[in-house]
């Protein structure tokens, strides 16, 4: 009678590591688009979401002279990863511009940088960029302002695991309260 006790218990702690995850974003498993990414980032480096495989990415789509989104969504991403102490190194965050024409490698590179040293800032030209967006789903479109031009775009952010799956849609106003907390249920899983 004990082997059986035992044989139940292990069989249940099989079960319970092998559930999944509880996220508070939008858990998006299973789409079929945001597999494929392939951009230079600010250092001249090209880049694939291959190339992070073992690490969460988060990614997230904008431009250097957005006024208001952008700023905000690497403050909370930046935030967030603080929260995770040590695991923090096990997650890359990627910018990806929609303003290729104004945001050169040395601008990216500053922008990012000032959020935090390692998030990569990517860019590629005018077609590369309208390939990526299409790929994740990401709106953007350039409107006369003033004498010069701003970018509308989407303000989501999402989520890769280290096997390369596209998990999670972060909503920007959400990103505070609930990016850190799924970085860590990801992680564990």
């Amino acid at each position: 009678m004990p082997r059986f006790w035992s044989i139940i218990t292990c069989s249940l702690l099989l079960a319970a590591c092998a559930e999944e995850p509880k996220f508070k974003s939008t858990d998006i498993t299973g789409v079929e688009y945001g597999s494929q990414l392939e951009l230079t980032d600010h250092t001249g480096r090209l880049r694939r979401l291959e190339d992070f495989r073992g690490k969460a990415v988060v990614l997230f789509f904008g431009f250097t002279q957005c006024p208001d989104v952008c700023p905000t969504t690497l403050v909370d991403i930046a935030s967030s990863l603080k929260k995770l102490g040590a695991d923090a190194a096990r997650v890359q965050v990627l910018f990806v511009t929609v303003d290729p024409e104004r945001d050169t490698p040395k601008a990216l590179a500053e922008y990012v940088g000032a959020f935090d040293p390692s998030f990569l800032a990517l860019r590629g030209d005018a077609a590369q960029t309208q390939r990526v967006a299409k790929e994740f789903k990401i709106y953007y479109e350039k409107r006369k302002q003033g004498d010069g031009y701003t970018v509308d775009h989407s303000g989501q952010t999402y989520v890769i695991d280290p096997l390369g799956r596209l998990r999670l849609l972060v909503r920007h106003e959400r990103i505070a309260q609930d990016l850190a907390d799924d970085l860590k249920a990801l992680l564990r899983s």
